[in-house]
């Protein structure tokens, strides 16, 4: 039986891919609700709930034959869907959502179901959501990256090429100075860019409530690298909540010592690859048109460099 007519394709979705993609984007969605038919007849699936999305991606809760509780998930075909298959196989659920099934050809993968909507944003202690956060990133970068996915040295090198661009677009000498010296710490480093499987993207809004742990880890963006750049997305977490408060540098440091202690990182090494992340995030905002380098990286920066 066809399932096409009951899958509706989210707006915002719809103008993420048209803004993100142009043309290929637009083309994608218009075959979506085939595609999800295709494979909620396919892998015999049942729908049970309503229709989410991400900002590059189409989640379907459904219920597989024997009733387990799982989602479709139905994104592009690109470099980063096709390492977080690699990915997501090489963890085979530990300390992350569990792949069921998936097609490489589109894809398309099935997932367990975890509980949406309990992020870990929901502790409200920061120091116990740190600890659990740097307890499943600890478990994640004890894997040895398998082939197939970005080298950070190939990142690194690639970052650095820009940098002199990117420092004559900046209006203040300020900012300036400190891409510079980001650059710097990058430099010493690129020789060792380490060989441990990352997330990418780890941070509080990408650690769910499960059944099968208390929490597991979703969404990767894998690659080849040293765990050191994968910090900020945990340091940069509820950003705006800490700005408020005003204990953003504070709270930076103490993260960064819970990070660093549960993954047995050298300090030194770990706050030089968290200014390349910081780089790389500057030179993304620059290639955007951006003129000044974003606050919170000026602050992670600050609270790393100035203890």
């Amino acid at each position: 039986m066809s399932r096409l007519e009951a899958v509706e394709i989210p707006r915002s979705l719809a103008v993420s891919y048209a803004g993100g993609f142009g043309e290929e984007g637009r083309a994608w969605i218009a075959g979506l609700p085939a595609l999800a038919a295709e494979f909620l007849d396919r892998w015999e699936l049942k729908r049970d709930g309503a229709v989410r999305a991400g900002e590059s991606s189409l989640v379907l809760p459904v219920l597989r034959r024997h009733g387990t509780r799982a989602v479709l998930k139905l994104q592009m075909p690109r470099e980063e869907t096709t390492a977080a298959l690699i990915g997501l196989r090489t963890w085979n659920g530990e300390g992350m959502v569990r792949l069921l099934d998936h097609d490489p050809e589109s894809s398309t993968m099935l997932l367990e179901r975890l509980d949406a909507a309990r992020t870990l944003a929901s502790i409200e202690d920061d120091d116990t959501a740190m600890g659990i956060l740097a307890g499943l990133q600890a478990r994640l970068v004890r894997v040895p990256a398998p082939q197939g996915l970005r080298s950070l040295g190939d990142i690194a090198t690639e970052m650095l090429e820009k940098v002199p661009e990117a420092v004559a677009a900046l209006a203040d000498p300020a900012d300036r100075r400190l891409l510079r010296g980001w650059a710097s710490a990058v430099n010493e480093l690129v020789g060792e860019p380490g060989d441990r499987i990352l997330h990418w993207d780890l941070h509080y809004g990408n650690v769910l409530a499960a059944q099968r742990e208390p929490w597991l880890a979703i969404d990767p963006e894998p690659l080849a690298g040293d765990p050191g750049f994968d910090l900020w997305p945990a340091l940069d977490s509820r950003w705006d909540d800490l700005v408020t408060r005003g204990d953003a540098l504070r709270v930076v440091r103490r993260r960064f010592d819970l990070l660093t202690e549960a993954l047995g990182l050298d300090r030194a090494r770990a706050t030089g690859w968290t200014l390349g992340r910081l780089l790389q995030n500057s030179l993304w905002d620059i290639e955007d048109g951006e003129t000044a380098l974003a606050s919170s990286s000026v602050a992670i920066a600050e609270a790393l460099l100035n203890r």
